[in-house]
């Protein structure tokens, strides 16, 4: 393992410090935990975002700290779900009068974590909701939706359930549009290569020279099958292939695209990818609204990617729309 760290037991606590240091107009660290981070602009009444998970996803979850995004983040060590006394000091950063909602990837430490510091929140007289993203169509079958995992499609339900509350919404419209959003977004990973946990340098999983992990989750979790690396035109196509289950019964025809990198992946090859991919879904009769590309949940140097598909709703279109910015994300309609 080639990694440029100090000493292993501060890689959190030195990452979270550069990043407070780069973004100190903007962001502080929480005085009641030093694993939570919020956003030092508040408005009073709205329904708080809290976002959490493991490190060495970068950016996220942190990364989406900001306007019209998330107001805090619990993050967690390499690969582990955060506490439960993060997740409520995240809460109480976060909290502004009007309730808090969590979302988070569909992981079991990141589940019961999350319930637990709700239930803390609960007896403060903290109104707080759950929703765990579960986009992974490799992880379950389409019968079995609640046990996916939550990959890249974080961004988009983040994103659209942050507008929501940006725009007054309140807890219990953020929940119904955070289920909604969950429900219409699916995602597929492909890796090439391992990336490696910086706590112990062993490789996510292993693969022949000749090989790929069709499938595979942010965390190396085996996926469908490994196979014979193809060109980047029949690799999308067996993606795709995969996709039309899920997507092809919707009477809306208008989706917006992620195309993300794991880590090391080049922005050469996820052109090339996305080049594929919206070929193959216009000639299938949808209209892509729009596109993004680069690495947005990722696992350390893993190569590889993950394709994300929503399916839009005119009111998922609208909070989709709402210009938003971060350190590590930044959307407006149009420029």
């Amino acid at each position: 393992m080639k990694k440029i760290l100090n000493q292993r037991e501060t890689i959190i606590s030195d990452m979270l410090n550069g990043f407070i240091k780069a973004e100190r107009d903007h962001i502080a660290v929480s005085k009641e935990h030093d694993r939570v981070l919020y956003r030092k602009e508040k408005q009073e009444g709205k329904v708080g975002i809290v976002l959490g998970g493991g490190s060495g996803h970068e950016p996220l979850f942190f990364g989406l700290l900001g306007k019209n995004l998330a107001d805090a983040v619990a993050v967690g060590n390499v690969f582990a779900a955060p506490t439960p006394q993060t997740v409520l000091a995240a809460i109480h950063e976060a909290n502004q009068g009007s309730g808090v909602i969590c979302l988070f990837g569909n992981y079991a430490g990141d589940v019961l974590n999350f319930n637990l510091a709700k239930e803390m929140a609960d007896s403060e007289g903290i109104a707080v909701v759950n929703v765990a993203i579960s986009d992974d169509i490799a992880s379950a079958p389409k019968e079995y939706g609640a046990d996916r995992r939550g990959i890249a499609g974080d961004l988009f339900v983040i994103k659209e359930v942050a507008a929501a509350a940006a725009k007054g919404s309140s807890l219990e419209l953020c929940h119904r549009i955070a289920e909604e959003c969950n429900q219409r977004t699916y995602s597929i990973g492909v890796g090439i290569k391992p990336g490696t946990n910086p706590l112990n340098g062993k490789p996510s999983f292993t693969l022949n020279a000749d090989e790929i992990e069709f499938g595979l989750g942010i965390h190396g979790e085996p996926g469908i099958e490994k196979m014979p690396i193809f060109s980047a035109e029949e690799l999308v196509k067996r993606m795709y292939s995969l996709f039309e289950e899920e997507i092809t019964g919707y009477s809306e025809k208008e989706v917006i695209v992620c195309v993300n990198g794991l880590g090391s992946t080049t922005l050469m090859e996820l052109y090339i990818i996305t080049n594929e991919f919206i070929d193959l879904l216009e000639d299938n009769g949808f209209l892509v609204l729009d596109t993004v590309v680069g690495n947005f949940c990722t696992t350390q140097e893993m190569a590889g990617f993950s394709l994300t598909v929503q399916i839009l709703t005119e009111e998922i279109k609208e909070l989709y729309q709402m210009e938003a910015m971060s350190p590590h994300y930044f959307h407006k309609e149009s420029y």
